[in-house]
Order: structure tokens, then sequence, then C-alpha cells
């Protein structure tokens, strides 16, 4: 039996704001509904994988999604939830980007299962034989100023300003709705809560130009804990393209949110039924310093975005930080991986000269600011706080090309959390 829709979303926390009579269409037939994604960028981050986590629970309730990529509207920009102007792109980028998000979004949802196969649908493809007469003689006469102007997107912009290209966005956002009802027999749109007046005057653009009945329905926008934006840290956003965040980034996210947070983001975000999560919370609230949920969450999630062999790299980096990771795993790092892993640690260069004719390893410490004086490097290694390349050090050694990580780095531990990566230079 497939899932009910409305009810998956409402257990799992993401359900916002829906229509009357949406819930009762849902019931009765296979619904073709459809989430837009902003193309401005060649890559989707986490905030749109919620979108595209709704998408893949309409289609496992029987139903069929479409994924509007805006390659017009990505040319146009959308204020709502926004207090700037977007940066407007040319044509090749666009192109750019929509090629590489449609490859994200066919990594998830199912375009193979015949009547409720998902769809790619680009808007560039119906704006752009579209001249600006026709669309304010076919599309702007139907919807009035005082209805635009009463929209809290457009309300929260007028005293810093909005110009006239993103103030027309929803009438643009409101005809792709039109476009899809009238030629795909697309009745409902879906979409994050700051959607849903752009979503509504697409389903009034359908009832004024042609009488027909459209639906709506949005999902909770994703904080942190603490207000602040998901998927935003202190490098930026966290990105669904590998080489944007790499999959050791993507996996510490995860692992690294408040117990508050994982909770939340397992329904969200994990496929997990009911049962699996509440036996998940049932663990982690026994034991909350092993971090059941958490550990859950990042593998499962960095699995359906990468790989398991991407995951089992994740964990075993993570060893190497965190755990007992060896030197075996540290050679098999890439520069990006050890740029990714390494971000925020110390990090001192070292001539390659000075290497190559090698250092006794009291003066490489010295040399590198690691330790102060001679007296406690030599304290320090008797002790056997000292790794190079996570293996124990001892005060006779010579540091020498030998010990260089793909030609050019040497990770450097002092007691059991401080980590120097020594760059050549």
């Amino acid at each position: 039996m497939k899932p009910d829709f409305v009810e998956e979303l409402k257990w799992r926390g993401m359900l916002h704001d829906i229509m009357p009579g949406t819930e009762e269409l849902l019931k009765k037939e296979m619904v073709s509904g459809y989430i837009g994604f902003d193309p401005t960028a060649d890559s989707l981050h986490i905030g749109s994988l919620s979108q595209i986590m709704t998408l893949l629970h309409f289609q496992k309730a029987g139903h069929k999604p479409f994924a509007l990529v805006g390659g017009a509207t990505g040319m146009v920009g959308d204020p709502s939830g926004k207090s700037a102007e977007r940066n407007l792109l040319n044509e090749e980028t666009l192109n750019h980007n929509l090629a590489c998000v449609k490859k994200q979004l066919e990594k998830f949802l199912d375009f193979n299962s015949g009547a409720n196969s998902a769809e790619i649908v680009n808007n560039y493809d119906w704006f752009k034989g579209f001249s600006f007469l026709d669309f304010i003689r076919d599309v702007g006469k139907h919807i009035s100023v005082n209805y635009m102007m009463a929209k809290d997107s457009v309300k929260s912009r007028m005293e810093t300003g909005i110009s006239f290209t993103e103030f027309s966005y929803q009438l643009v956002q409101g005809y792709d709705f039109y476009y899809l009802w009238k030629h795909k027999n697309c009745k409902l749109q879906l979409g994050g809560s700051d959607q849903w007046g752009n979503i509504v005057t697409g389903t009034e653009l359908i009832r004024r130009k042609d009488g027909g009945e459209a639906f709506a329905l949005t999902t909770q926008l994703i904080t942190k804990s603490d207000g602040g934006k998901f998927g935003k840290t202190e490098s930026g956003n966290v990105w669904l393209d590998a080489q944007k965040t790499t999959p050791y980034q993507f996996y510490q996210f995860w692992l690294n949110v408040a117990d508050e947070e994982a909770k939340k983001y397992i329904k969200i975000f994990t496929l997990f039924d009911k049962a699996e999560i509440e036996k998940l919370e049932t663990e982690h609230n026994a034991a909350p310093h092993l971090r059941v949920l958490q550990k859950a969450l990042a593998k499962d999630i960095t699995i359906r975005v990468h790989s398991e062999k991407d995951y089992e790299f994740a964990l075993e980096s993570s060893e190497i930080l965190f755990g007992k990771g060896t030197k075996d795993s540290l050679l098999k790092l890439s520069d990006n991986d050890i740029q990714a892993m390494f971000d925020g640690v110390p990090q001192v260069g070292i001539a390659r000269s000075e290497i190559e004719k090698g250092i006794p390893l009291v003066d490489f410490l010295i040399q590198t600011n690691i330790f102060p004086s001679k007296g406690e490097a030599r304290k320090m290694l008797a002790g056997g706080g000292v790794q190079i390349n996570k293996e124990k050090a001892e005060e006779g050694a010579t540091v020498n090309a030998s010990n260089l990580i793909r030609d050019r780095y040497i990770l450097a531990q002092k007691g059991k959390k401080n980590y120097y990566l020594i760059k050549v230079i």
C-alpha cells in the first residue's frame, strides 16, 4: 500500500500550509505536481535537498513529480526570503548550471517508473519565444497591482526598494504554473513556505485566465536550533557537488549537528520509517554521547548524495582526526581531502630544500612553531606525545622527503587533539 503523502509530511514535521481541497484531490487520483529549483549555481545545496525529499515522498505516494529548473527565472530573480537583488546570469552560464542541476536531480527521483515517472522541465522552453507585449497582454492583465503589492515578499522590500524585474517575478512564476497546468495537467505546486504567495498567484492566474482549479502545498523552512540559516557554515553553503563540498565535509556537517537538530533532520532528510526513527531515538536518548542519531543521519544521507565508497572514506578520514586512523589511511587522501580535513588546523610552510637535506626532529618541531622550546619538545617526545603522519615520533629521528604525504605535506600531532599541517613550499 502506498503511503498517504500529506500524512507522511505531517509526521515528518515537514508540512507548513495546504490549500483547501488539496488533500481530497491527492486521495482521489494520481496528481501531477511540481517544485521549482534555482539554477543560479552549478550545484544544488542541502537547502534544496528538503524540496527534493518532498518530491521523493510525492512520487512514493504514487503521484507524478515534475522538477522545474528555472532557465528563464534564473535570469530574473525571486525576491522571496531575500533582502537584495539577485545577480542576473547570462545564457551560457545558466545552461551549464541547468545541466549540472539536472544530473543531481536524477540521482534522487525515478525517471523510469511508468505513469508516475519524474520529469524535468525548463521554463526557458516556454518563455524564450514569449514577447514582453504578449506577456503583459495575456498574463499581466489578469493580476492587479494591488494583488501583487499585498504579497509579503513585496511588502517587505518596499522600504529598501524592489526593481520592476523582481516585482514581476510572481507573474512569471504564476505563468509557469499556468503553463504546466495547461500542458502537463499539473494541478499542484509545492515549495518552501516562503513561496506561498508566488504559488497562490499561479492558482489565481489559472482561475482568472481559464476558470481552472489548481492547488498549493508548502513545507517548513528549515533552520538551525540557534535560528541561523540551515546549510550555511563559516565557509559557505553545504553543496551536493563533491567538488564544492567534499564528501568528508558533507559527512562532518551532519555528524556535528546538535541533538535537537538531529531529531528533526532525520525525519526530513532520510527515508527511515516511523518505527526505525523511534528505535534510533530511543537508542540515542539512552546514550546521547554516542551520537546514534547523528551517525545514522550522516551515513544515510552521505551514501544517497554521494556513494557508499564516499561514506566509508569519510568515516576513515574522521578516524584520522578523531579516532585511531593510521598512516595508511592518511596516504589515501587526495589534495582536496587534505585541504578539507585540515581546514582550520594551523598550517605552516617549510622550504623544500630544508626537507630534502633532512632536519633533526626536535629542530623541525621548533622551526614549525609546534613547540616554543627544545626542552618542551623533548619532554613530550619522551612521553610519547608527538606523532608524525599518525606514527609515534622518537627524539633522534630526522624529518626528510620520505615523510612527505603527496610529496608536499607532513601531519604533526602534539598530544591527542593538536594537529599541525606542514606544507612544503
